[in-house]
């Protein structure tokens, strides 16, 4: 719940910035002018997305130190889009409602998921090519002269 509100809050503060008379209280979000608002359930603060991506990049064999900064850009990235997600859902719904639950219920849902493996996508290619234990770089290293074998 912290966490949910935390999202509503800056929500506001948000749309404080263009448009006055919104308020939140925990996890809703309210217009004062229209009394209209949105409540941001479980499934809507994209949690559900970060434990998809939190699971990808530690899954993968990869530094640890780079596994933090992706997964704390990942997690700049998609809490940034829904934050995009929560506010124009708050304004799809004062507009109108067929809209509000086609966009709520299947274009953001997909955008969200999305979101997360594009992340994980660029991600795996900002990884440092694995250490193969091939001979340096520059043609420093010796041929190794074949060994007889013993039978």
């Amino acid at each position: 719940m912290p966490f949910t509100a935390g999202i509503a809050w800056v929500s506001v503060n948000l749309i404080e910035l263009f448009d006055t008379g919104v308020v939140s209280a925990g996890k809703v979000i309210r217009d004062l002018e229209t009394g209209f608002a949105v409540s941001i359930e479980p499934g809507c603060n994209g949690v559900e997305a970060l434990i998809i991506l939190f699971a990808a990049i530690f899954a993968f064999p990869a530094p640890f130190k780079h596994k933090i900064i992706g997964f704390a850009i990942g997690f700049a990235a998609i809490q940034g889009l829904n934050l995009v997600r929560i506010i124009s859902l708050f304004y799809l719904g004062q507009w109108n409602m067929t809209w509000f639950n086609w966009f709520h219920l299947y274009l953001w849902q997909a955008l969200i998921i999305l979101d997360a493996l594009v992340v994980w996508l660029i991600w795996l290619r900002t990884l440092p090519p694995p250490d193969r234990g091939g001979p340096p770089a520059g043609g420093q290293g010796s041929i190794a002269e074949p060994q007889p074998q013993h039978a």
